[in-house]
């Protein structure tokens, strides 16, 4: 008997799931009608260029659209396209010390999303996403310190044109 319950609650949280259509955990709820999806290379347009920003942003989102979807990637004529450009990146100070000089540094990057549902227009977006990473103004942006800023940065902007463009948060 207590096997029975066991599988009849499990039929039933699936049929549930099932009748909601198509949905993941995550949040990301596709047409079912959209299969593929396309990411053209962003562009690097700020006016600090540092160099294959662009190419590294471009991979990380397709990666992030891979793990988080059953969407196919394809090269043209995708379902769903992103596209666009690095717009800014720029580093100021965050906070000074006594002695006015700047205890920490901010990084911020921009970017400028193009994404285009082919299968339904309604669904197009362009919206600029930005984020930014502090670190100690006596650390130089490179090695490790870069690696991580970048990291935290486009992690951030990626779920958040994911939540903008597939979960509609």
């Amino acid at each position: 008997m207590k096997h029975f319950k066991t599988f009849t609650l499990g039929a039933l949280i699936s049929f549930l799931c099932i009748g909601c259509g198509i949905y993941s955990f995550s949040g990301i709820s596709i047409s079912p009608d959209v299969k593929t999806f396309e990411v053209r290379q962003f562009s690097n347009q700020a006016p600090i260029v540092e160099p294959g920003l662009d190419r590294r942003y471009t991979i990380e989102l397709q990666d992030f659209i891979l793990n988080q979807t059953n969407l196919d990637l394809v090269t043209s004529n995708g379902d769903i396209i992103y596209e666009g450009e690095i717009t800014q990146f720029y580093i100021a100070p965050n906070t000074a010390t006594a002695d006015q000089t700047a205890a920490e540094s901010r990084l911020t990057i921009g970017i400028r999303l193009r994404y285009i549902d082919t299968k339904n227009e309604e669904n197009d977006l362009e919206q600029t996403f930005s984020f930014f990473y502090d670190y100690p103004s006596s650390q130089l942006l490179t090695g490790d310190t870069a690696e991580t800023a970048f990291t935290e940065i486009f992690e951030r902007i990626t779920q958040d044109m994911v939540n903008a463009t597939l979960a509609k948060w």
